[in-house]
């Protein structure tokens, strides 16, 4: 386990342990108080665990300050801030990690100030923070739910129109053989015409019969092309 990176959270000088680092107890809850009346450090220590690290085959230990303190270091977590934020160069607008992380750590800090001060203050301020990470968990759910629904519904659309782009060249392919085979049927007449009298005259109007349907079906095709592309 690497050395944690610095936090606007402030902690004591590191220490040298004799012992295994401890295990993860997770995210610290507004219960830090219960039982009975502990001292500042022990209260500190419950809402924000020490952290330990190997170091050169070395464990070390630290825990939160509980050092009393004055405006300047309120002062100092203001400006470390600002720079933070402007070192991390995060967005201002729209959902950054960057920024809700620092955010979150000059709030643990603020948090660690009051129960310095007032521990009954510190653990309302706890219950507040841990209200808004869970309503931002939320809204994050339903943020990346409805991204996701909107990509779906931009890929369908998509997809529907090449639909479309495919059938509407389909029609106009099929629009352009009935053309031409007008057209031969048209040259056939012209090169039967003055010849074979009666037979000329019922093949001439089997013709003429065939273009008529041809030309009903190419209007069929051109009304729906039509349609296709005015939807």
């Amino acid at each position: 386990m690497a050395a944690p990176s610095e936090s606007l959270l402030k902690y004591d000088r590191p220490v040298l342990v004799n012992k295994k680092p401890a295990e993860d107890p997770g995210e610290p809850t507004s219960e830090a108080t219960d039982g009975p009346r502990l001292g500042i450090q022990e209260i500190l220590n419950r809402t924000f665990p020490p952290r330990d690290w190997v170091e050169e085959d070395q464990v070390w230990g630290q825990q939160v300050s509980s050092a009393p303190f004055t405006g300047a270091d309120v002062a100092r977590l203001k400006g470390l801030l600002d720079r933070k934020l402007l070192q991390s160069r995060v967005r201002e607008t729209g959902l950054c990690p960057q920024r809700r992380e620092l955010y979150s750590q000059c709030f643990d800090e603020l948090i660690r100030l009051v129960t310095i001060q007032c521990a009954e203050r510190g653990s309302l301020l706890l219950r507040v923070r841990d209200e808004v990470h869970r309503t931002f968990a939320a809204y994050q759910t339903l943020y990346e739910s409805g991204v996701f629904f909107g990509v779906r519904k931009a890929l369908l659309a998509e997809v529907d129109m090449i639909d479309r782009r495919r059938t509407s060249s389909e029609v106009e392919e099929e629009t352009r053989r009935l053309r031409k085979r007008v057209k031969e049927l048209r040259a056939d007449i012209e090169a039967a015409e003055g010849s074979h009298g009666e037979t000329r005259r019922a093949k001439n109007k089997e013709r003429e019969e065939e273009i008529e349907i041809l030309k009903g079906l190419n209007q069929q095709l051109k009304s729906q092309l039509e349609g296709m592309l005015s939807a």
